[in-house]
């Protein structure tokens, strides 16, 4: 029939109840006579569980050491499985990211992946067997285990199935699609069937959850079909594919609404106007290690100029300091901070050629009365920076201005 690569993560093994569902399911896509290749995360809470048992020790836990604790989690995940498969009459053989091999770098806790071996999975295979891989995980040059980052389990996913050229990445999670926005917040959010790469990685990079970015990257990159469906219920799930022209011809200007209230707005205020004064404001705050999201630059009558960008709310403080520091070095009046903002944006690949977009967001926020404090954009996306204590009712508003409340959505 077809290769099938297919991802499980934490909640959808978090017991032996849930262990034993998913290996009935598996069961029932190989009765169907699919190649099966099973990536799975360590069961939910157990990651957490490790990395406090770390903590505990060591404060600022050892890179390397980290990755050999936090590897363990999927080892057990990997062989549960298996057992359940073949209490099942289903042959299956697990192996660990450095028994693959997934080979990265060296960069312990954020490793990138840079070949797979296919060969042994390609051998069980043929031999119909079921090969159940440790997600999250690989091991670099040096046979060291690497871990690939929070989420790094649907990575380990695409990755695989790019790797093996199969026919579709399913990753099976605790929700049953890509939704035009979080149904928590908008009870008419409804799932989409179809949504492009270019979408689902702004969709992801603005604060949707259901997928981590690295994944969809990859995807795209090597043209992946990746699917995001239901542990817990039936469904087909929503695809995401590159092909824009796949779409139907009553396509949506707008597939979705992403929002994110981890943010916070810096202002560095009374700075004067002169060539490279971003940089010397900006390049301390990278050198901290701090990740700068959105940037406006007001210019006064004065000869002097105020800029503004968002960091994560975790950084504010630290961003803070950072800029004191800086503003004393280049004549800066001061430092301002809030961290009670969100971030929205809506996103569609229909903007590109539909005219509008921008004021019908902003007529639907001013007709609610919520101030923009900051805009930016792309083809394809309009972000927008509000007070916090708006957020859900913004949502909820652009939703309906872009007729997202409709019965069937697809993108």
């Amino acid at each position: 029939m077809s290769l099938l690569v297919q991802k499980y993560g934490g909640t959808s093994v978090g017991t032996v109840e849930r262990i034993e569902a998913v290996a009935d399911k598996i069961a029932g896509f190989r009765a169907d006579g699919h190649d099966m290749v099973i990536v799975v995360s360590a069961m939910s809470g157990e990651t957490n569980r490790l990395i406090a048992l770390a903590n505990a020790i060591q404060p600022a836990p050892d890179a390397r050491e980290m990755d050999v604790l936090v590897s363990t989690g999927e080892q057990v995940t990997i062989a549960l499985l298996c057992m359940a498969l073949k209490k099942r009459g289903w042959d299956a053989r697990s192996y660990t990211g450095s028994q693959v091999k997934i080979l990265t770098d060296n960069s312990h806790t954020k490793a990138r992946i840079q070949s797979i071996d296919d060969s042994n999975m390609r051998a069980d295979l043929a031999a119909g067997r079921v090969v159940v891989v440790a997600g999250f995980q690989g091991v670099d040059e040096q046979g060291n285990i690497t871990t690939l980052g929070r989420g790094g389990s649907d990575t380990t996913g695409v990755a695989l199935a790019a790797a093996l050229k199969a026919d579709e990445c399913q990753i099976y999670t605790d929700v049953d699609g890509v939704y035009t926005t979080d149904p928590r917040v908008v009870d008419k959010a409804r799932r989409l069937e179809k949504i492009t790469f270019e979408e689902m990685l702004e969709m992801a990079s603005q604060g949707s959850k259901v997928l981590q970015i690295r994944s969809v990257e990859f995807a795209g990159k090597y043209n992946v079909p990746l699917r995001v469906l239901s542990s817990f219920k039936d469904g087909p799930g929503t695809l995401i594919t590159l092909d824009e022209e796949e779409s139907t011809m009553e396509q949506p200007v707008v597939s979705g609404i992403a929002f994110n209230r981890d943010e916070a707005k810096v202002t560095l205020a009374g700075i004067p106007d002169t060539p490279g004064v971003a940089s010397k404001i900006l390049a301390p705050v990278g050198k901290a290690n701090i990740e700068v999201d959105v940037i406006v630059q007001n210019v006064a009558a004065d000869n002097t100029t105020d800029l503004t960008f968002t960091v994560n709310k975790a950084d504010m403080q630290k961003t803070v300091a950072v800029l004191a520091d800086v503003a004393k070095e280049i004549g800066a009046r001061e430092v301002i901070s809030d961290d009670a903002i969100a971030k929205i944006s809506i996103v569609g690949v229909g903007m590109r050629s539909h005219a509008g977009v921008a004021s019908t967001m902003f007529t639907a926020l001013a007709e609610e009365g919520i101030n923009i404090q900051m805009i930016t954009t792309s083809e394809i996306k309009i972000t927008v920076i509000i007070s916090e204590k708006y957020l859900e009712l913004a949502v909820r508003s652009l939703h309906s201005a872009f007729g997202l409340d409709a019965e069937a959505v697809q993108a």
